[in-house]
């Protein structure tokens, strides 16, 4: 795949005829005739060619007129993969708007975070999405608003002000206006029961996409979801790892779903992900439900949900070597995470110790530092420490050399005062260089935090243990730097290939928790 899809005509049609689901968020379909828009696999009969148009995101099918199809309900589609793989101006702007930053800071909030101007930013938004940065947030926030229409009872204003509209009048002309029906037909096209038989019962009806309803039987207070993904997904590596490094009271496996606490810009939520053969059933419990949004969008990053498996394993594939791994098990991810400060803590703490050894040090933090919550569904009890609380730590009751001390209160430090920022938003290249500066930070610190919390998909780590051995069990070159010249031909695709070379080995990370 490659940048501006929609503008190859000829290749858009064929997957509309074909009704590709791998193409779904890549580009979208807008009819001439019907004034509606969908996604390249919609079910209906697919028009002719020239009835078509294209457009390179739900936002601007909304601006030119477009209404979003009712069938296969394409303003749900996954994201585009384009977003997570790379890291200029216009890929980190729509991270942050995924993160709901402007609808919590508006435009000129975003521009500060990135460092440009409001003119800068639109310019270059328009000019790739054909929509600024308003346009793509309201599209946002229309989704969101029918997700809480169809999954729980909640009266219409609440649902108006928790998706993030300002007036009650904008949230009804919006949602008519992108669904061509108003928010009380929206919910009276749910199955009846489906909402409102439990407060936060989830919708009955079949879901297709991010954030999709489709969980019947939530508990009071619970909304139930389900994450899609392109497929393939390979769920063994991805829920193995972090299950396996499960911080105890913030993380949890539990009946076959991994669940955790969240600290989110308006409240903290518990959430619970199932993996399922054609999605990730979510279950979300929020303490303020303006929080939905970002909770899905920070899910579906932690899963690497929004990655083109298929893209990554044809390069992977043309390594003689790594191609049996990847047929063997097509669509692994990268387990990433949904706060980067707390994964760099835990990356620290994780130097040249065992995985048990960092979850005890992790979660002796969690205990004395982090913020209590219920959890009437499990045994999760904190929110995992703010830089800023750690900041407050006494250093000498940190059971850990001096040196890692002396790393992790500087890390700490500089995330607590803003000298270093690793939101969505950074630059990696910058992020890399700042952490490198940083004492006791070596190449393996740093690119892990790279892959794992920058979302890096070309970082690598040719001096990590596990995937030294994968190298010399395989036959590949021994040394760093050998392996890294050899692993150029997987570019840019190295922190999957990483997954690969792990998933050699017999560590639990590599093995879906029964």
């Amino acid at each position: 795949m490659q940048t501006g899809m929609y503008t190859e005509t000829e290749r858009c049609v064929r997957a509309v005829q074909s009704k590709d689901a791998r193409f779904d968020g890549w580009f979208f379909t807008a009819v001439l005739t019907t004034r509606i828009y969908c996604r390249p696999s919609c079910p209906a009969v697919p028009p002719k060619p020239r009835n078509m148009t294209f457009y390179p995101s739900a936002a601007a099918c909304q601006q030119a007129g477009f209404r979003a199809c009712k069938r296969c309900r394409p303003d749900t589609s996954p994201g585009s993969p384009e977003w997570n793989q790379r890291a200029d101006l216009v890929a980190r702007a729509m991270r942050l708007i995924a993160d709901g930053v402007v609808d919590r800071e508006g435009v000129p909030g975003l521009a500060t975070r990135l460092g440009y101007s409001t003119r800068q930013i639109e310019r270059q938004l328009l000019t790739e999405l054909g929509a600024g940065p308003l346009a793509l947030a309201r599209a946002q926030r229309a989704q969101t608003a029918r997700i809480l229409i169809e999954t729980t009872p909640l009266p219409m204003a609440d649902i108006a002000f928790a998706a993030g509209f300002s007036a009650i009048r904008t949230f009804n002309d919006t949602v008519r206006e992108v669904f061509a029906l108003s928010p009380s037909e929206l919910r009276a096209r749910v199955p009846r029961g489906a909402v409102g038989g439990a407060p936060g019962v989830a919708a009955g009806a079949p879901a297709v996409a991010g954030g999709a309803p489709g969980v019947t039987g939530s508990a009071p207070g619970v909304l139930a979801l389900r994450l899609p993904f392109r497929a393939p997904l390979n769920p063994d590596n991805l829920f193995g790892h972090l299950a396996a490094t499960a911080v105890p009271g913030v993380e949890e496996w539990r009946d076959g779903a991994y669940r955790r606490t969240l600290r989110l810009p308006y409240g903290h939520g518990v959430v619970a992900l199932t993996p399922q053969p054609d999605h990730i059933a979510c279950r979300l419990m929020l303490s303020d439900l303006r929080d939905l949004t970002v909770a899905i969008s920070r899910c579906r990053r932690m899963l690497d949900l929004d990655a083109d498996p298929v893209a990554v394993d044809d390069q992977l594939r043309t390594d003689p070597v790594l191609a049996p791994l990847v047929d063997k098990a097509p669509g692994r991810r990268v387990p990433r995470t949904v706060d980067e400060a707390e994964f760099a803590v835990r990356a620290v703490l994780g130097q040249q110790v065992s995985t048990a050894a960092a979850r005890t040090h992790a979660g002796r933090l969690v205990t004395a530092y982090g913020d209590p919550v219920d959890d009437p569904e499990g045994g999760l009890t904190h929110l995992f420490p703010t830089p800023e609380a750690l900041a407050e730590a006494d250093p000498s009751r940190l059971a850990m050399p001096r040196t890692r001390r002396t790393t992790f209160t500087t890390l700490v430090d500089q995330l607590a005062d803003g000298t270093l920022q690793l939101g969505v938003e950074a630059d990696w290249t910058e992020t890399r260089a700042r952490l490198l500066a940083l004492p006791g930070f070596g190449p393996w610190t740093v690119d892990v935090i790279a892959m794992r919390a920058l979302g890096d998909p070309d970082a690598f780590l040719p001096t990590d243990l596990g995937i030294r051995r994968a190298a010399q069990e395989l036959g590949l070159p021994a040394t760093p730097a050998a392996l890294t010249a050899r692993a150029a031909a997987w570019r840019p695709w190295r922190a999957y290939a990483v997954q690969y070379l792990w998933a050699t080995d017999s560590h639990p990370i590599n093995f879906l928790p029964v």
